[in-house]
């Protein structure tokens, strides 16, 4: 079609107006952390080559470097790098029903006196082999630990004594909230929580 750029060939570098991406930085960041191991920058170079293979705008911007390093070889150093292809993405499927449910019970086997026994158990037990469950017994965790560790500090100060009833009413709702969200094939994730887990 005319008036569209080609794309460049084999061996042949692209266009100096051309933005770079993060991984056309990167790559040339690597070559030159390669060339300041190798002794052929001292910290000085090393550093403000760095600098500009990191802010560079163009690929004009990083030809400089690399011919500096390659010399007539720089075109075909900076052309012969390709983005690594990413691997094929499977969406995950529905989960079943007996997955629903063990999500479901992440969330509300706290509310009957499991705080965190509840989510640990069906982390080491079903969410080995189902990675919905998982996802909820983790969050459903994570959760527990946090509204543990508040019960534990927040008696230390009067406004956290006045706060603890509001933050346990809160904990069941939210539970609640969340073993619904794992029935419906929802994705819930709880406010405030600290993420020790992972």
């Amino acid at each position: 079609m005319a008036g569209v750029p080609k794309p460049p060939g084999p061996g042949q570098a692209p266009p100096a107006h051309l933005r770079v991406t993060n991984q056309d930085r990167e790559h040339v960041v690597e070559h030159v952390q390669s060339a300041y191991a190798e002794g052929r920058f001292d910290k000085l170079e090393f550093d403000d080559r760095l600098e500009r293979a990191m802010t560079a705008r163009t690929h004009g911007d990083l030809m400089p470097i690399m011919h500096e390093l390659y010399g007539a070889q720089a075109v075909h150093q900076l052309a012969a790098f390709r983005p690594p292809s990413r691997p094929a993405v499977h969406p995950e499927s529905a989960p079943e029903s007996n997955e629903r449910l063990g999500g479901a019970l992440a969330h509300l086997l706290p509310i009957i006196g499991f705080p965190i026994l509840g989510p640990l158990l069906l982390l080491l037990t079903g969410a080995k082999t189902s990675p919905y469950m998982r996802r909820h017994a983790l969050e459903a965790l994570n959760f527990q630990i946090t509204v543990v560790g508040a019960s534990v500090l927040l008696p230390l100060t009067v406004v956290g004594v006045v706060l603890l009833p509001f933050i346990w009413v809160a904990a069941v709702v939210l539970s609640v909230v969340g073993g619904i969200s794992a029935l419906s094939e929802g994705n819930f994730r709880y406010p405030m929580t600290v993420r020790l887990v992972k």
